[in-house]
């Protein structure tokens, strides 16, 4: 059964919100209300309770309708208190709406979410207005579009709207309604979740990661596997659109009054769609199985067995199965070594095995050019990279002044520098990075001439890369995603260092030589008020080190979007650089300034790895 919270509230006098919304706990292994218990009683005590006490998506809120006779500031708090309910159409918050404004309110057209509650006073009356008009204020930290994806606001990002109060028969009402729901960060993180939606880029698939909502959406009375089932034929976010595609034919939706999508007995996911997919081939078929099975499987974080999807007239269109979908989607093989820097400036690789008891870590000498064998016993390492095959090294020198680009299955002398920097260190080269498409990355952070620079298919003369809305800033550090399509650029202005990510943007069909961009640069840690080190993560997500503002320095999980993920590492105070894959297997990597190399074993605390080590990297 349901339990009414009746904590007593404070009313608050400073002009923010008052609550009296009721909030109902599910309790039970399954977490479901019987039949009959999910309504609002209809007896008993109602009392105020306090707005956003912490997270928590077992908390149900069903907002209050408007007392009879009820003043203007009492409408305006009950609404903003609705707004946050589960009400199928939140239909609580449409009574203290005109009936013009509540038929045409679209709750779900934008999410703005503020770091606190509203602020909200009266500022009286306008000449000529036919009542009272209240003003919401608040700190903005970001906004959910149409599509579902989240947008950070700049620092210091500011609300405001106003609600225009008119009398309809004889009760105080709101005709003028915020264009979406307004929710505080709390209420934001216990109604919505985030989960990737996948499209293809280079043959292989891409997070676009997006919030639905953890129970049924009030206007559509979807579950979330269906709302981002919806999503994702819906197409990618803004942002992502321009460098990925669905596989999708143009008009994709699923079957009319589909609410539900569930497993059969045997783990197969079926869902119908309608008539746009009914002569799709086979080959296109698959690819749109694999887009749908891995974002499903982000959502519910469990291996399905198979996907299938139905035709208009719930006939078998195609299936494939999670090994399937790996080879559609080009998969790569998870690293065989991790790497780092060693206390003699030499370049090592090793292999942390989580499996194993027994941690004798065994370094060895990287092949090639770089090993003293080679003929090279004096080149000093600074920083490296390693490709995603593992075949080919990008070094630069300790000194910061020369990146050089070797094989690391041939020996020989080391090549000439294909790139040289003036800049001194520590403002030389930054570690450079792979994507998936062999390019390789680096920037030159001489504060003369600061510059990206790309050299394609990690061969030939380096490109200089134009980066639109750095405004004078200049890179200090970076990392290509794992997918090829995205870039995390730590960059300085002043004395701040911010870090952003960037969309890359390749011309289709004009080779290598054809002028590569990056654009759209958005805010990818926007909690965090400095940012020391950074490394894509499994599900398109950011590792991030750095400082939430009053906070100790970090290790946290990010989402491409900006938002922040709950999860962090345990202990991981003294870290100033980190290394990550998207292999879920593999293990954190790490440089502590106190430790050397350190490493991170599932449920385990920190280890030592080398002492004098430093520059940890994966393949990428």
């Amino acid at each position: 059964m349901a339990q009414v919270d009746t904590e007593p509230a404070r009313v608050r006098r400073d002009g923010r919100r008052r609550w009296r919304a009721v909030r109902a706990y599910a309790f039970g292994a399954a977490g479901l209300l019987l039949a009959g218990c999910a309504s609002m009683p209809d007896h008993g005590e109602i009392r105020e309770v306090k707005a956003s006490q912490g997270v928590d998506s077992q908390v149900r809120v069903f907002g209050v309708p408007p007392a009879d006779k009820a003043g203007p500031a009492d409408i305006v708090d009950g609404f903003l208190e609705a707004m946050t309910s589960d009400d199928p159409q939140l239909q609580t918050a449409r009574k203290y709406l005109t009936e013009e404004a509540a038929k045409n309110w679209k709750p779900a057209s934008a999410v703005t979410v503020l770091s606190a509650g509203i602020d909200r006073f009266s500022v009286g009356n306008e000449k000529d207005a036919p009542g009272p008009r209240w003003k919401m204020t608040g700190k903005k930290l970001a906004t959910v579009d149409e599509r579902s994806a989240y947008q950070p606001e700049p620092a210091g990002g500011r609300y405001e709207e106003y609600l225009q109060l008119v009398q309809e028969n004889k009760q105080w009402r709101i005709a003028t309604p915020p264009s979406g729901l307004v929710l505080s960060e709390s209420d934001f993180q216990r109604i919505y979740m985030p989960v990737n939606k996948y499209y293809f880029a280079g043959g292989g698939l891409v997070a676009d990661p997006v919030y639905v909502r953890q129970r049924s959406d009030p206007d559509s009375r979807m579950d979330p596997t269906t709302q981002t089932v919806q999503s994702l034929l819906a197409g990618p976010s803004k942002w992502l659109g321009p460098v990925v595609t669905s596989s999708f034919p143009t008009g994709t939706e699923l079957r009319e009054g589909t609410k539900s999508l569930a497993y059969d007995g045997q783990n197969v996911l079926k869902v119908p769609l309608n008539d746009k997919v009914d002569n799709v081939a086979q080959p296109q078929c698959e690819k749109m199985a694999a887009q749908l099975l891995y974002t499903v499987q982000d959502l519910t974080s469990s291996r399905m067995a198979r996907v299938e999807l139905l035709r208009s007239d719930r006939s078998s269109l195609c299936s494939v199965t999670d090994a399937t979908a790996g080879t559609i989607a080009h998969r790569p093989s998870p690293p065989e070594y991790q790497y780092y820097v060693d206390s003699e400036s030499r370049f090592v690789r090793m292999k942390l095995d989580v499996t194993s008891e027994d941690q004798q870590y065994r370094p060895e000498q990287v092949p090639g050019p770089l090993s003293p064998s080679a003929g090279n016993p004096g080149f000093k390492v600074g920083t490296a990279a390693v490709s995603y095959d593992e075949k080919r090294a990008a070094v630069v020198s300790e000194d910061e002044h020369g990146l050089y680009l070797v094989n690391l299955t041939t020996a020989g002398p080391m090549p000439a520098p294909a790139l040289s920097s003036k800049g001194a260190k520590p403002n030389g080269l930054t570690t450079p990075s792979w994507d998936a498409a062999g390019d390789l990355w680096v920037a030159d952070q001489d504060p003369q001439n600061p510059a990206l620079y790309r050299v394609a298919g990690g061969t030939g003369a380096p490109q200089k890369i134009d980066v639109a809305g750095l405004d004078g800033g200049r890179i200090t550090a970076l990392k290509a995603s794992p997918d090829g399509v995205r870039i995390a650029l730590l960059v300085q202005s002043g004395n701040s260092k911010k870090l952003y990510i960037g969309r890359i943007e390749r011309p289709e069909g004009k080779g290598d030589a054809a002028p590569v961009s990056v654009r759209e640069l958005r805010p990818a840690a926007p909690q965090m008020a400095s940012v020391t080190a950074l490394s894509w993560a499994p599900r398109g997500r950011l590792l991030v080190v750095g400082r939430e503002n009053g906070g100790v320095v970090q290790a946290r999980y990010m989402l491409a979007d900006g938002s922040m993920v709950a999860a962090s590492l345990p202990g991981a105070t003294g870290l100033d650089a980190v290394a990550a894959t998207d292999e879920e297997k593999k293990p954190v990597v790490a440089h502590s300034d106190e430790d050397g190399i350190v490493w991170l074993p599932p449920g385990a605390q920190w280890r030592t790895v080398a002492p004098g080590g430093r520059a940890p990297v994966y393949p990428g």
